[in-house]
């Protein structure tokens, strides 16, 4: 009976003992805290979501229909509102001389001409900057004289031209019926600068000159040739891939000898950054933002001096070229380069630039760089 006794006893205690246990873990599964301390791969990553692959989202299309009130941007294939589709684009002449830095309102250019502007001072350049949108313009400059080398440029885009002076070279060009002009007529801002580097368009500085001068219409006018750069799609971008003799560019150096500029392409944005006398070029009216560009084109022109102080004039019409010179250039885009030719038949003509089976080429909607370099420096262009 006693060792009955006994073993029932020690059933019972064991049945408790199972019991208190029980309920300990209950407990414990009920405590927050407690789960808070495991190990997270314990707790947190099931199985079977490791080992589901991870879900992939492709970059949406863009569409080739204009939002509603839009158009496309003739400088760019860009969007813009469809209230300006008609007006005219400015041509700010806008001085590259390292004094004149920094630049203001460059990042916001549809497209910049780089051009030889002088044959002294090795071979200095100076940019034209032409905005469709102008109104937008907070400060842009400072602008500079307009220099026989630029004349046959800025007319076939129906552009207005705005400039301060130039030399005699100019005065015959001026006198053509396509060609309207504000020369001079700009605010200074007082940036601690000898004068000549303290001219620019401040907001409000073009609405004054319209208004000035009532014979030169804000819109294009009889001389506007219409469409000009052909653009690839937004949905079907032209990558240069189609064509065999492409060739890597994801640094373009310059054979400008006074600042010595170079572009570098960024595959994450797709555009090229540019750079000149060592640094970043940037605009110190748009937060320092560096300037950019998804095109660049390069001509190769024939350079005329007219005299021993340097003027000089870079021929860009069909007409000032014998049959057996070549119009040479370069397309580049998405990293890579390929070879084109360019002709341009008057002054108000776009010029056009043809691939090597005679097409013409599609850049890429957004913002373009054109360098028009003499003929004798085009062979140094560098491609990395």
């Amino acid at each position: 009976m006693k060792k009955r006794a006994l073993i029932i006893a020690l059933s019972v205690a064991a049945a408790l003992s199972l019991a208190a246990c029980g309920k300990d873990k209950a407990e414990e599964a009920e405590q927050p805290t407690e789960v808070a301390s495991q190990p997270a791969a314990e707790v947190t990553v099931p199985a079977m979501v490791m080992q589901e692959e991870p879900v992939v989202e492709e970059a949406p299309v863009e569409s080739d229909t204009p939002p509603d009130g839009m158009v496309a941007n003739p400088l760019t294939g860009e969007w813009i509102d469809a209230s300006i589709a008609d007006q005219r684009p400015i041509a700010a002449m806008v001085d590259d001389e390292k004094t004149a830095l920094p630049h203001f309102g460059v990042s916001e250019a549809d497209i910049i001409y780089e051009m030889t502007n002088s044959t002294m001072n090795d071979g200095v350049t100076r940019f034209m900057v032409l905005v469709k949108d102008w109104e937008k313009i907070q400060q842009l400059g400072s602008i500079r004289s307009t220099r026989p080398t630029n004349l046959q440029t800025f007319p076939e885009w129906n552009a207005v031209l705005c400039h301060d002076g130039g030399p005699f070279y100019n005065d015959m060009f001026y006198s053509n019926p396509f060609v309207d002009r504000f020369s001079g007529t700009f605010s200074r801002v007082n940036n601690g600068k000898a004068r000549e580097f303290t001219e620019y368009i401040v907001k409000g500085d073009l609405e004054k000159n319209f208004s000035n001068n009532s014979k030169i219409s804000k819109t294009y006018n009889d001389y506007y040739r219409g469409d000009h750069y052909q653009f690839a799609t937004r949905s079907n971008p032209n990558t240069l891939e189609q064509y065999s003799s492409a060739q890597t560019a994801t640094k373009v150096t310059l054979p400008f000898a006074h600042n010595k500029p170079w572009l570098e392409y960024n595959a994450d944005e797709g555009v090229y950054y540019y750079f000149q006398y060592g640094s970043k070029e940037v605009d110190a009216g748009n937060d320092n933002k560096q300037v950019c560009f998804k095109n660049l084109l390069i001509q190769s022109a024939r350079l005329e001096q007219l005299d021993e102080h340097g003027y000089m004039i870079l021929h860009t019409n069909d007409s000032d070229y014998s049959s057996d010179e070549k119009r040479e250039g370069w397309f580049i885009t998405n990293g890579k380069a390929i070879k084109v030719t360019w002709s341009k038949m008057d002054d108000t003509y776009p010029t056009r630039y043809f691939d090597e089976n005679g097409e013409e080429i599609r850049i890429n909607v957004g913002k373009t760089y054109v360098a028009i370099m003499p003929s004798k420096i085009f062979g140094d262009i560098k491609f990395e």
